[in-house]
């Protein structure tokens, strides 16, 4: 009983977070539209004086919105990050037969597990250390279909851990030019894309900053 009422408050979770990104993605598209002055721009003109072309109570406005909702982001998805922790203890503690070997994954963490339950079946097997907090726009990782707030679950051979950063900056410059694999959860759902760390007009090799769930703060890999 302890572990479905977990399931649906984490379910819960998931949607306000959804709903949180959607607003998020309104203010920002708000913001970046042609002349628009963006996420951080500058609110004065060449000579110091505030800029005429944009409504600039309006915009910060909008900025000091867009803080609030990530702030209450990030809380969401700690919490859900604690939540699927106990849900991913309770299956490991489940003294069941291992599956075949073929599948690579314990049946401790498939027992139980409904067909119409996606976010067990995508979510519990191995837990996310990272969100993607931004993603710049013409970026590798925004070119080869990584999208802001997915989560992290797997980037090449680098899983949750201990030294994360400095295994996600090793990962991305040993690959440089070349494919790295990633398994991500999108919307719930967990997806297998492929990037390519490569050198570009941006800061990085793939452009984009992480929100370590583990340690709440933020890994740019470079």
């Amino acid at each position: 009983m302890v572990a479905t009422n977990l399931k649906a408050e984490t379910m819960g979770l998931m949607d306000r977070r959804a709903g949180l990104e959607a607003e998020m993605d309104a203010i920002i598209a708000a913001l970046s539209v042609p002349g628009g002055p963006g996420i951080t721009g500058g609110l004065v003109d060449a000579e110091g004086f505030p800029r005429s072309d944009i409504d600039i109570p309006a915009v910060l406005a909008q900025r000091r919105k867009l803080a609030e909702l990530r702030n209450d982001h990030k809380d969401i998805t700690n919490k859900i990050e604690k939540n699927l922790e106990v849900l991913h203890s309770t299956k490991l503690s489940r003294n069941e037969p291992s599956i075949s070997a073929s599948s690579g994954t314990p049946a401790s963490l498939h027992s139980g597990l409904s067909q119409n339950d996606p976010m067990e079946e995508d979510a519990m097997i191995k837990l996310p250390f990272a969100i993607i907090d931004e993603l710049t726009d013409g970026s590798p990782a925004a070119v080869d279909g990584l999208q802001l707030w997915d989560e992290i679950v797997e980037f090449g051979n680098v899983e949750a851990g201990d030294r994360l950063q400095e295994r996600l900056v090793s990962e991305a410059l040993s690959n440089e030019d070349c494919q790295v694999s990633l398994v991500i959860i999108r919307q719930g759902s967990s997806m297998n894309l492929t990037v390519t760390p490569r050198k570009w007009h941006g800061r990085g090799l793939l452009g984009y900053a992480l929100l370590n769930l583990c340690i709440n703060c933020y890994a740019c890999v470079y």
